[in-house]
């Protein structure tokens, strides 16, 4: 009449959340009153709603409404999170998906090794929040630019210099610098200096949005697999050339990756 099988009945028995209202002494054979239904039926609806053995013991123990509505209610919002986790995996599904459908995943970017000079920079350099947040340091480094009446044209070279050794989730030390010659005066953080030449540096152009720039760190990985000879070393590098301040079509960015290498001695 409950629905509920024999085997979940001797199941709710021994873990002592739902016991017969007698056991024939001879048979033990499990007998149930018709006003233990309801009782029944909490345990049915919190097992539906996810809560485990432990959790239906407390909440069946508790069932005033003050503590079963905090009981509910912190299931509700555990949940909640759990939606949140599985909608998020199935949105980085779809992308998988769609990188295969479009046979993203073979993009081998061409990897080159250049020289590159010393540069007068103006620099600004911060420990942020994390990668996406360069671009403050890009509007503050302009609008100091533009405060001081600096004779720095917006096309000259700038790029950012990534001084922490490893990948970071939080806490990035990123420079930010842009070509000026002559240089000026030093003060509140932004400093006029020269960056150090690099004999070798494997760059790689990463066209389309900045999601790209994922796949081109692997094609560099590759690249430096296939070529024992060299081994990364120092600071790697950035330049935007083409980005949200001169292209409205995120398709059509352009965005070099530097990273530093150096040739092993056989």
């Amino acid at each position: 009449m409950t629905r509920v099988s024999i085997r979940m009945l001797r199941y709710y028995d021994e873990i002592e959340i739902f016991k017969p209202a007698s056991i024939d002494s001879v048979t033990g054979y499990r007998t149930y009153s018709v006003e233990q239904i309801p009782l029944l039926h909490k345990i049915l609806f919190l097992r539906d709603v996810g809560f485990n053995v432990a959790e239906i013991a407390a909440a069946l123990n508790h069932w005033e409404n003050d503590s079963i509505t905090r009981h509910l209610k912190a299931k509700q919002r555990e949940i909640e999170s759990s939606i949140q986790h599985q909608q998020e995996r199935l949105v980085k599904i779809g992308i998988a998906l769609k990188e295969i459908e479009e046979e993203k995943t073979s993009i081998n970017y061409n990897i080159t090794l250049k020289s590159i000079p010393a540069y007068k920079v103006l620099s600004l350099r911060k420990t942020i929040s994390d990668y996406f947040a360069e671009a403050e340091l890009w509007q503050e480094m302009y609008d100091f630019i533009e405060q001081e009446g600096l004779d720095i044209s917006p096309n000259n070279l700038c790029f950012a210099i990534y001084h922490d050794l490893e990948h970071k989730d939080a806490d990035v030390d990123v420079e930010v610098c842009v070509v000026a010659n002559p240089a000026g005066k030093s003060r509140n953080g932004f400093i006029f200096r020269a960056t150090e030449n690099i004999d070798a540096m494997a760059c790689a152009m990463v066209y389309g949005p900045f999601e790209n720039i994922a796949s081109a760190y692997q094609s560099l990985a590759e690249w430096l697999m296939k070529h024992e000879q060299y081994k990364m070393t120092g600071k790697s590098r950035q330049i935007c050339h083409r980005g949200p301040w001169n292209e409205a079509d995120p398709d059509k960015y352009l965005t070099e990756i530097q990273i530093p290498v150096e040739k092993l001695k056989t």
